[in-house]
């Protein structure tokens, strides 16, 4: 799965003079919390909610509401953007933009091809949401946790085929391993968790956990 299946595309930008507050007017409007700043179609930085509120005189200063607000009016984005900006390419693995983000300690990634041209944007939340669409997590169906003690060679294809002599299709499968401890999630459409778990269980396997899941629209 790529960026680009999760990324939004169709980027709101705006340029480095423009005014912060003209900048926050633009994320209200939207719901944003962060604009991406170009120039002649390239970008240039970043600008979010947390970055205007660093920069923006406190209420505890001798300012006055006016001159705050003057302040506030007359302050170009360019002059507070980040520079440095993480960005990845909408051909990237998504499992590299979720390692970018983490490594790099931030939140969103500007999407970008042929020199800083802006395609798309993806956040973490968007991650979320392919996690969840991966595993199959609101999809309608049974649902099976296997823990495997010991994991061996052809496990997944004893348990893929146990499951299809019984006539159960698999819409997802996802194993996670950690130090010895390995586990198999399955998704499947057959609604009999109960049957299910039999049949994995006669064919020794330890089944920790089967649930119904009605799905969501």
């Amino acid at each position: 799965m790529d960026v680009k299946s999760y990324m939004t595309p169709n980027v709101v930008t705006i340029s480095e003079d423009t005014k912060i507050l003209e900048a926050l007017d633009i994320m209200k409007e939207n719901d944003f919390h962060r604009l991406p700043v170009v120039r002649d179609g390239k970008m240039v930085g970043l600008v979010t909610q947390e970055i205007i509120q660093e920069n923006s005189p406190s209420t505890a200063t001798s300012l006055s509401i006016h001159e705050m607000n003057y302040l506030l009016t007359k302050t170009q984005v360019g002059d507070i953007m980040h520079k440095k900006v993480v960005t990845i390419q909408a051909d990237d693995l998504l499992e590299e933009a979720a390692s970018r983000m983490r490594d790099q300690e931030v939140g969103v990634l500007l999407v970008v091809e042929d020199q800083d041209k802006i395609v798309g944007i993806i956040t973490d939340k968007d991650i979320f949401s392919a996690f969840i669409d991966v595993m199959g997590y609101n999809n309608k169906g049974s649902r099976v946790v296997i823990d495997i003690p010991e994991d061996q060679l052809g496990i997944l294809e004893d348990i893929t085929t146990i499951l299809a002599e019984a006539q159960i299709s698999i819409n997802q499968i996802a194993v996670y391993r950690k130090d010895h401890f390995t586990q198999v999630i399955i998704q499947m459409d057959n609604p009999d968790t109960k049957e299910i778990k039999e049949i994995l269980t006669t064919s020794g396997y330890t089944v920790s956990s089967a649930i119904y899941k009605a799905g969501k629209k």
